[in-house]
């Protein structure tokens, strides 16, 4: 087959792949197959390259999708590896950095957060973390969102009354804060229990993240008893209630499995085109919450591929557990359990249960995932008609597949800050939101044109530079634009200079009452125009714009937040966040800290005499 792009033809087809079993012996390695426009089709790995190209350079005996792939396929790129468990893992990072078209796809691959128990403090807090685990202390997890790690704390809070305030406030504080008062905290700010005392509670809550409450349960009573004994009668009654917080915790728990300690349990459900993985995380013999995915799948692909492509794809950043629990076989399952033992450091199993409590939690899961795919093709459907009426009120030559909504966010220009959302054909696609904080005067001034510019400036200036010929799906098909006609005449000029003005953008502006519902849509060049009150798609354009409105506040009051909390030991070289904590545990505040003589600050852990001058010069350096 031969293609011609703008230019000679391309030779494309299975007679291409067979030049290249001259070059190729039966090394291990990656492959890659790319289309006449030197577009990544498919990556796939090999226990012997010569062997599966050949396969590829046969003219049949490929099945539809494999078939396709082979006609477009205009030249091919190869790695060796020292071994095939290494290309399995090199194969799924390629996957996730170049997303080719025929390769299942695992597209929300978002951190887990965990809940952490810090050791460099004599009365350590408990914590939600998320993200690498550089802190010192004792991690669990992890939880599949951060609602089921709240809640979570709140009833851990309640049974072992540690404190959740940072080491800052913890140092600064003279009374017992409201959370003492309500007894979610022992007080240990303010000497209300001695650190003897704290550091069991500490070890309690340990023991109970790590799978032993029974004891934690039993030890609690015993003391409640003796307390009773003793005419104790108000630290029983705390001690009961804490009983009582603890049996709630237990409770809580959708699964609790017996014989399973650390699993996660895997279980996909395919139906018309779609899949749905949904991933239960088992530790400590408890539930800690289930996520559901949707990989991308292309046409053709079977369960053991894209079971095999979601493991390698999801464990490419995380841990995995000591077992995994699937509902489908793999393709090669020692050579993924391999891989992912030589990820983990130790061993990792993989099983598909038939029988037993371990085959009723996958069959629970399955369930799961049956559901939460109906659910999603319902929701599909509903989307892809918003989509196509969205695509009629714009004039649009198609229904969108990424929309692109701006918005700014500021107080008299303060912490100013820009965001995006993106929605399409899966609803809105929360983890390609992006957040700018506003770098250039615009924000300080009020503009919001010229924050507007440097949004938009930033995002598609970066967009050019990744993918120039425009071929990813990062690029959108339609801009909504939080503003009337001098918003849209201004971006319009915007994009004019970046060279891609040809991406629809619309502006949606209150209209003349600043009624919800009363909105006008304003395009470049045409009149404005509004959308009758029942309109569906007006609605979902509202959605859109709240949604926008939403994120970019709650950037803003996060960079608010940050900028109350800052001190001016952030502006010290060489003090970074753990030494910060050191001078104000130490100190208890910013003042005090600069008011320290050197030998002061030289009894702070990790304060050398070079860094405690350059600490004292900083606050004591006399203005030019």
């Amino acid at each position: 087959m031969n293609v011609r792009q703008d230019g000679p033809e391309i030779e494309t087809g299975h007679g291409v792949i067979q030049a290249y079993l001259k070059t190729l012996d039966g090394s291990p390695g990656v492959y890659r197959m790319l289309n006449a426009a030197s577009e990544v089709l498919y990556i796939g790995k090999a226990r012997s390259l010569r062997n599966r190209v050949s396969n590829y350079a046969r003219p049949s005996g490929h099945s539809g999708r494999i078939a396709r792939m082979i006609s477009e396929t205009a030249s091919m790129m190869f790695l060796t590896t020292r071994t095939e468990t290494e290309a399995l893992l090199l194969e799924q990072n390629l996957i996730k950095q170049l997303k080719p078209r025929y390769n299942v796809l695992l597209r929300d691959d978002k951190s887990f957060p965990n809940i952490l128990i810090p050791t460099e403090h004599p009365f350590p807090m408990i914590k939600k973390h998320r993200g690498k685990r550089s802190e010192k202390g004792h991690y669990f997890g992890p939880f599949a969102s951060a609602g089921a790690v709240n809640r979570t704390l709140n009833q851990l809070q309640r049974v072992f009354l540690l404190r959740n305030c940072s080491d800052a406030m913890f140092a600064g504080r003279t009374r017992p804060c409201l959370q003492y008062q309500i007894k979610r905290c022992a007080g240990p700010c303010v000497g209300k229990i001695s650190e003897a005392d704290y550091a069991r509670l500490v070890a309690d809550s340990k023991r109970f993240l790590e799978g032993k409450s029974t004891d934690v349960q039993a030890n609690l009573a015993i003391e409640m008893a003796k307390a009773s004994e003793e005419m104790e009668f108000e630290r029983a009654a705390a001690l009961r209630d804490r009983i009582k917080a603890l049996t709630q915790v237990q409770s809580a728990q959708a699964i609790n499995p017996r014989g399973v300690t650390e699993a996660d349990i895997v279980a996909l459900h395919f139906e018309g085109g779609q899949a749905c993985v949904q991933v239960f995380f088992i530790r400590a013999n408890q539930s800690w919450g289930n996520r559901d995915f949707y990989p991308r799948t292309p046409a053709g692909a079977e369960e053991p591929e894209i079971m095999e492509a979601f493991l390698t794809q999801f464990y490419d950043d995380k841990e995995p557990p000591r077992l995994l629990l699937l509902s489908h076989g793999l393709e090669d399952e020692n050579l993924v359990a391999e891989a992912l033992t030589e990820r983990a450091g130790r061993k990792v199993t993989i099983s598909v249960p038939q029988r037993g409590e371990k085959a009723e939690l996958v069959e629970n899961a399955a369930r799961n995932a049956r559901e939460s795919l109906a659910r999603k093709m319902s929701e599909s459907a509903t989307q892809n008609k918003l989509l196509l009426g969205l695509a009629e009120a714009f004039d649009l030559d198609a229904p969108p597949k990424r929309i692109e909504v701006y918005d700014n966010s500021h107080i008299q220009g303060t912490n100013a800050v820009g965001g995006m959302i993106v929605a399409g054909a899966d609803g809105f696609l929360k983890s390609q939101y992006r957040k700018f904080n506003i770098k250039s005067d615009a924000g300080a001034n009020s503009d919001d044109f010229g924050m507007m510019k440097e949004v938009l400036t930033r995002r598609f200036e970066r967009l050019l530079k990744e993918d120039p010929e425009r071929n990813s799906e990062a690029w959108p098909d339609l801009l909504l634009i939080d503003g009337g006609a001098g918003q849209v005449s201004a971006v319009a000029g915007i994009m004019r200079d970046l060279g891609v003005d040809d991406i629809a953008m619309v502006g949606v502006a209150k209209g003349v009452d600043r009624d919800h519902g009363k909105e006008e849509f304003h395009r470049v060049g045409k009149r404005p125009f509004a959308l009758r009150m029942n309109d569906p798609v007006l609605y979902f354009v509202q959605r859109l714009r709240d949604e926008a409105h939403r994120w970019a506040i709650g950037a803003h009051r996060a960079k608010r937040a940050k900028a109350v909390s800052a001190t001016p030991l952030d502006d010290i070289p060489g003090v970074g966040a753990a030494r910060k904590r050191a001078l104000l545990a130490h100190f208890g505040s910013a003042k005090a800290v600069s008011r320290a003589a050197i030998p002061d600050l030289m009894a702070v852990d990790g304060i050398s005499e070079s860094l405690a001058r350059k600490i004292s010069d900083f606050f004591n350096a006399k203005p030019d």
